[in-house]
């Protein structure tokens, strides 16, 4: 049998959400060639490179809307033990790319790729005023926490006093993520996602005193 050792009061945990079409979009993309030397690696890398740059260029996306890391190389075996066989030297560099042109998302990449980008690692969609959308989504959690507090206080007979503790919740630590559907978490907030759609989340853990 469970026993609440120290009572004090009503603690709920509530989730909300807000949705809205994405304005930006981050690109991962990678070169990542394999060389018999390290000599023709880097240069097979870095006409790859140049490439690539020359085509987010003719895409209109300025320098500094591109983060990239510098060439880097190391040698490269498969197999293990005894078995363990040298490949040659790869030479790899990633980029993260920003745009607004989501229209022309599809053919960017098409054009990164043919110019050397042979590794596309994440494509991800971002909305341009977050903060106020969180900020919203926050005031959702706290509605949903109240009302289903307010549901357990007249089930039980009794009254919720005023809130007496209120701890921001990560909504990722109980399953909630923010481009997909809902895996878990609170079972009362709204899985349903909207394709086309950036969703931004939040959840708090709101504790009430109680009146008898």
């Amino acid at each position: 049998m469970t026993e609440i050792k120290q009572p004090w009061g009503l603690s709920v945990l509530g989730a909300g959400h807000v949705s809205a079409e994405p304005r930006l979009a981050h690109v991962r993309l990678a070169v990542d060639l394999l060389a018999p030397t390290p000599k023709e690696a880097f240069e097979q890398a870095g006409a790859a490179v140049a490439g690539l740059r020359a085509v987010l260029r003719e895409h209109g996306i300025p320098d500094s809307d591109v983060s990239g890391s510098r060439l880097a190389l190391r040698s490269d075996f498969s197999g293990y033990g005894a078995d363990r066989t040298f490949l040659g030297y790869r030479c790899e560099a990633t980029y993260t790319v920003q745009t607004a042109a989501l229209d022309r998302l599809e053919l960017l990449i098409d054009d990164a790729v043919q110019a050397g980008a042979n590794r596309v690692d994440d494509v991800q969609f971002e909305v341009l005023d977050k903060p106020l959308l969180r900020d919203e989504a926050r005031r959702k959690a706290v509605e949903a926490a109240r009302r289903k507090a307010e549901v357990y206080a007249e089930a039980c007979g009794v009254r919720l006093g005023p809130v007496i503790h209120i701890q921001d919740v990560d909504p990722e630590s109980f399953g909630l993520r923010s481009h997909g559907s809902r895996k878990g978490g609170d079972p009362e907030s709204d899985g349903a996602f909207a394709p086309g759609t950036v969703r931004v989340e939040a959840a708090v853990l709101l504790g009430f005193s109680l009146i008898p």
